[in-house]
This record gives structure tokens, sequence and C-alpha cells, in this order.
């Protein structure tokens, strides 16, 4: 394949400079061409260092610009529906990162004017890319552990992020924030969840109990076929970044995940130690790139997205449900949703 697809990113942060780099750096079908962040000097670095031709403070120009042809949505989340729907109005190609939006309405809102533009609109959960989930889907979907039984998910960041970004209505909360993707592994792996039950609390970082959200929390999980599940979420490791599923069959489990980075181990009188994974970047670049790689190569070669509106809209219910459920304090049906 000869032709590359010009690419702009929309949203510079931690996550948008690293798309940025892989746009420009990684994926040999992909350019580059123009970048856009709030913060100017910021787009003109970015700009500047993965050598885009053109930089912008307000996403509108970007998306105005006739040069870019696809574009990722890497803003806060609060941001995606008005960047997503005005890009599909423009004919743009879109990728936008997870979750969806921060509500239902939201999300259904992009839906709608995908279908009614016939946009093409990729959503990002990169961990389906992971080599480890994706030969677990294929463990599991060629009958190697029997039926499925029961999922199990963990994700727990070493320590929590600013603030700021905890507050419900920038990051969505725990459960939409962080535990979203494991309620996507949940789907992906098991099937659609019936209704959920959780607990959790502000247990390790006094101060959040200001943002209005929790640092831990553990969500029971029915799924329709009546099989079960749970998803353990955290905010204060310590000891590392701790991404880990567990999918029991009636003729075996797959596990995946891992805790040790780097293959040694040291050996002393009453201690064997080793190194562990220190954050998201470490544990899931290839898998960033691969979904990228993935999104140009669908765009170029005229195949249906891999992870659809639809996939980012029954995420966020379960999420939404799970929250609706800590603050209830009862089973809820994502019937409700």
């Amino acid at each position: 394949m000869n032709r590359k697809l010009n690419i702009g990113v929309v949203g510079l942060g931690r996550l948008g400079s690293l798309y940025a780099n892989y746009c420009a750096n990684r994926l040999p079908n992909a350019n580059l061409v123009a970048v856009s962040d709030v913060r100017e000097d910021i787009a003109k670095q970015i700009a500047t260092e993965y050598r885009a031709d053109k930089w912008y403070q307000d996403y509108n120009d970007l998306i105005a610009d006739e040069t870019v042809e696809a574009i990722l949505i890497v803003t806060p989340t609060k941001f995606h529906t008005e960047v997503a729907i005005h890009a599909a109005r423009a004919g743009k190609k879109i990728f936008c990162e997870k979750p969806l939006s921060l509500s239902i309405e939201e999300s259904v809102k992009i839906k709608d004017v995908v279908a009614e533009t016939g946009a093409f609109f990729q959503l990002g959960f990169m961990r389906r890319f992971d080599s480890g989930y994706s030969a677990a889907k294929q463990q599991i979907e060629s009958g190697d552990i029997g039926n499925r039984v029961q999922f199990k998910s963990t994700s727990r960041d070493r320590e929590r992020h600013e603030l700021d970004y905890l507050r419900p209505e920038n990051s969505g909360g725990l459960f939409v924030d962080m535990g979203i993707h494991d309620f996507d592994l949940a789907r992906w792996l098991m099937g659609e969840v019936k209704s959920v039950y959780s607990v959790g609390g502000v247990l390790a970082y006094p101060e959040m109990k200001d943002v209005g959200d929790v640092d831990n929390a553990i969500v029971n999980m029915y799924f329709e076929d009546g099989t079960i599940g749970s998803v353990d979420l955290s905010r204060n490791a310590i000891y590392g970044y701790d991404i880990s599923s567990e999918i029991l069959g009636t003729q075996g489990t797959v596990q995946i995940g891992y805790y040790r980075e780097t293959p040694i181990q040291v050996m002393k009188a009453n201690a064997i130690s080793h190194d562990v994974v220190p954050g998201f970047y470490e544990r899931f670049e290839k898998a960033y790139v691969d979904q990228l790689q993935n999104f140009v190569d669908n765009v170029l070669e005229d195949r249906p997205p891999a992870i659809t509106a639809d996939d980012g809209i029954k995420a966020l219910a379960i999420a939404l449900a799970a929250t609706r459920s800590l603050h209830e304090n009862r089973l809820v049906e994502l019937s409700e949703f």
C-alpha cells in the first residue's frame, strides 16, 4: 500500500502527544500533518518536534484544514461530543479515545451524527489490541477452556492523578475513567452485562472526599447468559501499575497480565525480588500503536471500524450503572440505561 492517511491530532496532553509521536514515527502509512491544543505553545512545540506542517489553538481550524483527512480526538472526555460531531459533519475519518463521552445522551448524539453522515468512526479501547488479551480472546472462542463461567479483572494505578482530573465532572469518576476498560473487556470476552452491584470508598486519599469520588471499588457483575464477574479498581496500588484479568471456564482458565517488567529476579537471604510495571505506557505501548495502525488500515482499506460508538455506549452504561449502584447501595439493571 503506497497511499498514506493525513492525520491531525486534537488534544496534546500526555496521551495526545504520544499519538502525535506514533503518527509521525511508528505508523508507516500515516502522515502527521496538523495538531491542535488550547495551549498554543504546546501545539507549536509538538508540531515542530514531530514535523507536522501546521498547528492550531482552535480545533475548529484543524477540522477546516482540507489537508487533514482523519483526526484523532484525544481531548478531555467532556469535549469528545462537540469535536466528534463537528468532525463527522466535516467528512473527516475519526478515531476517538475512550470513554466515548460522560453521558449516554451525549454518546447517542455522536452515534446518531455518525449514522446520519456516514462518517468513519472508531473508538479507542487499546486493551483489545494487547497481545495477551487478543490471545485470550482466541483461546476462549476456540473452546479451549470450555464454557465461560466467571470473569475477574483488576485495574490499579500506582498512585492517584491530580485532584482536578479526578473530579467526576472532568474524568467521569473511577468507574468511567478507569473501570470502563474492564467493562469493555467483560463484554468482549464474556458477553453483555445484565446488572451490577458496586461497593467502594475513600480509603487511601482523604482529600478525595472533597472531589466527590472514591479511590477504591469492587463491582460484581451478572451477565445476560447467567455467568458472573467482578472488577476491582484502585488508585493506590503503590507497588506498580497492575492490570490483569482471568476467565474461568469449565475446562480451564485463561489469565492475562504480569507483574515483572524485565526478566530478572534477585535472590538474597530471606528475600526474592523483581521490578514491577511502572505505568500504562510501559504496559500498553505496543497496543496503543497497534490500535492506531488498525484505524489507519481500516480507513485506507475501506474496512469497518474495529470498535464502534455502540461499543462505547454499552461500556459507558456499565460504568454509569456501577456508579449509580455505589451511590444508591443497590443492584442496578443495565436496562435502566
